[in-house]
Formats: structure tokens, sequence, C-alpha cells
């Protein structure tokens, strides 16, 4: 009686030791789920407090507020870089709120654009070119020089024409007064290739330059007339912005596309005087300080635009069309 009594009590025995241990198990995996979920956060936190301390750093508004201490005076510099386009460096929206911002800050004694770019759209240089002769009448004691480097061609160079004078490099390349408008043609090899074309449309004209079907005459010409009429808005705002200074009655080829040095440009009129930004504010300026209003992006913001711009670009050279560009 004794025995059969004992037996089930050490069974009873076994299996509570086993719950407590199943129960200990199970608490310590709860808890070092916690203790990795806890650390888990302090590195997610971690990471997100380190990736906005860099975004602040490359931020227009951090490069804004480092570029306006110290000093009694300066000369404010604002970088015109790349392809002048919506979304890009060059962009409207940034040369214009630098130029705000270097304008508006009462240590600014005179503002330079340094110019390096092949141009762009019209729209864009129209705008800033626009921008330029408004903030000189609203500050008429802040001169603004625009400086070119390597390059201040089509629609840079419009931007530069608004500026009160225009210094380059005796090697610089300036010029190329004038409006382009590329495309591809893919008609032959969609023959070849045993391909057809099927577009359907709304509008006599709704599918004209595309590239997969021949170009007619009519439609050839009327786009033709779009870009002399933007090339004579081109020349009519260089003239107005440089006026006397250009010798284009002597010479004629002024507007025809061609691009000259620096030097050159100086005897034909599209230049003031040879100098880099440096001389400028030393030289000219009288302030030798030169402090940067460039509106730059976030590193991260610059990347995601520019893979959305290429994109788009690509697609439209792949199609075929291009709108015109001061290039």
């Amino acid at each position: 009686m004794v025995d059969e009594w004992k037996a089930p009590r050490e069974d009873k025995n076994e299996d509570g030791k086993s719950w407590q241990l199943l129960e200990k198990t199970l608490l310590a995996s709860v808890q070092e789920q916690r203790r990795a979920r806890r650390w888990g956060i302090f590195f997610k936190l971690l990471t997100f407090l380190y990736l906005f301390g860099i975004l602040f750093l490359f931020s227009p508004l951090a490069k804004m507020e480092k570029s306006a201490v110290g000093g009694t005076g300066h000369t404010a510099l604002i970088e015109v870089r790349g392809v002048i386009a919506d979304k890009e460096e060059a962009s409207a929206d940034n040369i214009i709120g630098s130029m705000r911002a270097a304008f508006k800050d009462p240590k600014t004694k005179a503002v330079v654009l340094r110019i390096n770019s092949p141009g762009g759209s019209p729209v864009q240089a129209g705008y800033v070119y626009d921008e330029i002769r408004r903030l000189r009448g609203e500050y008429p004691d802040i001169k603004l020089y625009a400086v070119i480097t390597d390059l201040g061609a089509s629609g840079a160079y419009y931007i530069a024409s608004a500026a009160d004078r225009i210094y380059a490099d005796k090697a610089s390349l300036v010029g190329s007064i004038g409006v382009t408008a590329a495309g591809y043609g893919f008609v032959g090899t969609m023959e070849k290739l045993g391909v057809e074309r099927r577009s359907y449309t709304a509008g006599e004209h709704k599918s004209f330059l595309d590239p997969f079907q021949p170009e007619k005459p009519e439609e050839t010409r009327f786009w033709q007339q779009v870009l002399e009429t933007t090339h004579k808005q081109f020349i009519a705002s260089v003239k107005q912005g440089r006026g006397e200074r250009l010798k284009d009655k002597e010479h004629p080829e002024l507007f025809s596309g061609l691009i000259w040095s620096g030097e050159q440009a100086v005897d034909l009129g599209l230049v003031d005087a040879l100098g880099s930004a440096g001389y400028v504010a030393r030289e000219v300026v009288g302030e030798k300080d030169l402090v940067d209003f460039t509106i730059e992006e976030s590193p991260f913001d610059r990347f995601s635009k520019r893979l959305g711009a290429s994109v788009a670009e690509h697609l439209a050279m792949w199609m075929g069309f291009q709108g015109p560009t001061l290039r």
C-alpha cells in the first residue's frame, strides 16, 4: 500500500519540476526578447540621430547660418554649377533663394555669381535673369557681378548678362547664344525590324515630333518657328542686359550660337574684363572675404532628385523628344 502510494507522488514531483523548468525557460526567453527589442530600439534611435545630424550639417539652413557669421562686411558668393534645370543644383529656386539671402544680409557689400554651366532650360534661366534685375533695383547700392570660370554658355550666359559686370578667365568659354532641341528618328529601324507603330490621338498634330513616324514638313516648320521665337527672346534679354557694350553690329555672328574664349569675349563686349571671383572681391568690391550663400540640398535629397530626373531625361531621349534648351 505504501509503495503503491509513493509511486504517483514521485511522478507528480517530476511533472512539477518539468513545468517549473519550462516556465523558467519561457520567462528567460521573454526577457531575452525584451532586451533584444530594447537594444534594437536604441540602435535604431542612434542611427536616426546620426542620419539627422548628417542631413542637418548639409542642409541649406545649416550652410546659411554658417555663411552669415563673423566679419564686418563680405562679398557674397553664389555658385551656378551644372545644367540649369528644375530640380537640379542650378535650378531657379536654388539660385534665386541664394541671391535673396545674400542681398538681404546687412554685411553683404556685393554679390558674385560664379558660373560654370553649359546652359539649360530657357524658362529657368529667364526666372533667374528677371530676379537679378529685380534685386538690383531693390538694392541699388549692392552690385552683382558674374564671374565665368570654365564655361558660361547659352542659358548660363543668359543669366550672366543681367549682372552689372561680367568677368571671365582668358581661357573661359563664353557665348553660345542659341537654342537647340534634339531627338532621334526610328522610322527606318522600325521598318527593318518589321514593327508597326500604332498611335491613337485626338488632335491633328498631337503626335508631332513622334520619333517612330516620318517627319511632316509643316510640323518641322512649326517647330523651327518655336525655336526661333525662343532665340529672339534670348537675344532681346542679352541686349537689354549688356546694352551698348555688345559689339553685335560689328560682329553679327554674336547670336549665331558660336562660342569664344574669355579673351575674345572681352573684345566682343560679351565680357567686361578678365578676373576670378577672388580678384573681383579683392580689387573691385574691396571686400576680400568671400562668404558662400549657395543653397545646397542634402545628399539624400540630391540623390533622390537626380535619380528621378535621370530616369525622366533618358525616357524623354528614348522617346525622341526634348524641349528647347539654351545649350
